[in-house]
């Protein structure tokens, strides 16, 4: 089996199609980023698996068939054409094919079940962020967060990979990467003022003789 070292690459900024159902093309495979594999009906698109570094897309290619589903970049991607040149190449890269799709179910499934938290950490992992590190109050960890937020997809994109609403993707989004307080001002234009607890707060001054307090009646 040889494969021709100078394959040409395609690099995809996100939300660039890729392939359309029905078109003919060749075998992709993913060297970076993610690949959503839609199935779409009208306006319509449902999502079937997400390809990952390393994956093989357009396998109906192997087959001298159209492309069944389209393929959309969820991240920025680079892919590389991969050629075949020998009578064994098509047998030997739908072997490959069968294996990686084992492991794109089970993604799917544990990005389609169980708590929208867990969904969410999954796909966060799938993308290549380490979250954990952007758990806690010190310095690094939030900028670890900032970082990473500033690199997801939309929000409407996460919510339709794990299958939730917009909300509660939101919110989940908030417990797994806490945002700044320069981030929450920036973001939303408020000065944010931390509250004194009680026994640091300081005693009201007695009200003047001459200027009662609003919770005197005058008469």
């Amino acid at each position: 089996m040889t494969t021709l070292p100078s394959a040409p690459v395609l690099i995809s900024p996100a939300a660039q199609t890729i392939f359309n159902a029905g078109e003919q093309g060749p075998l992709w495979r993913l060297i970076s980023g993610q690949v959503r594999i839609d199935h779409v009906q009208g306006p319509s698109r449902q999502l079937m698996l997400l390809a990952l570094p390393g994956d093989l897309i357009g396998t109906e290619s192997l087959c001298g068939q159209a492309y069944r589903y389209s393929a959309t970049a969820l991240t920025p991607t680079q892919l590389e054409r991969v050629r075949c040149t020998g009578a064994d190449d098509p047998a030997h890269w739908l072997r490959q094919a069968v294996l990686q799709q084992h492991q794109r179910w089970q993604d799917m499934a544990a990005l389609r079940t169980g708590q929208v938290t867990q969904r969410l950490s999954h796909l966060l992992r799938l993308l290549g962020h380490a979250w954990p590190l952007a758990q806690g109050d010190d310095p690094a960890a939030r900028a670890h967060a900032d970082h990473i937020r500033a690199s997801l997809p939309p929000l409407r994109e996460l919510a339709e990979v794990i299958d939730a609403q917009h909300e509660t993707v939101c919110r989940a989004l908030g417990r797994l990467l806490p945002r700044t307080r320069k981030a929450d001002t920036a973001r939303h234009g408020l000065r944010v003022v931390r509250a004194l607890p009680d026994a640091a707060r300081l005693p009201m001054r007695p009200a003047h003789p001459f200027f009662p307090s609003s919770s005197r009646q005058v008469s």
